[in-house]
């Protein structure tokens, strides 16, 4: 007698359970479209505005931070002088000396210690090492840029 009792008991909750989620499920889904639509759309108007905002931040920042600018054509010709596993190396020595002699990169400034750096990219080291530490190349194409705080930056030349 108890086993009918509890199946019974089970039967109502079953109907009852099924009962609500249809309910639920027929008022949320025509809302949960919309929402969902409007979310979406919402969500990508705010990621293009953010897109907008710091493209703007960037070009603001670059412009801001500029002092100086060059283009130079540093020869690396007596990299090649050097034996054969030891040009690479000697092809980035030369940037750098002819970088630091041409910017004027202080070491020390009278009275106080402002150092000022000097910062290769990973595109000029690339460019040097791309046929490996025996043929660098004879010459290379860069742009130094000298910002507010004194780091000099060197990076290829636009279109190399």
């Amino acid at each position: 007698m108890e086993e009918t009792v509890e199946a019974t008991e089970e039967v109502e909750e079953e109907e009852g359970e099924a009962e609500g989620t249809e309910e639920a499920v027929e008022k949320e889904e025509v809302p949960e479209e919309e929402i969902e639509e409007a979310e979406e759309a919402a969500e990508e108007e705010e990621i293009a505005e953010v897109e907008e905002k710091r493209e703007v931040e960037k070009k603001k920042e670059l412009e801001e931070e500029i002092v100086e600018e060059k283009f130079y054509t540093i020869p690396l010709r007596k990299a090649w002088i050097s034996p054969r596993k030891k040009r690479a190396p000697k092809a980035m020595r030369i940037i750098k000396s002819f970088v630091n002699k041409h910017m004027k990169i202080r070491t020390e400034v009278e009275g106080e210690e402002e150092a000022e750096f000097l910062v290769i990219s990973n595109e000029v080291n690339e460019r040097i090492w791309s046929r490996g530490i025996e043929k660098p190349p004879r010459k290379i194409r860069v742009r130094a840029v000298k910002d507010k705080e004194g780091v000099i930056t060197v990076h290829l030349a636009e279109g190399d």
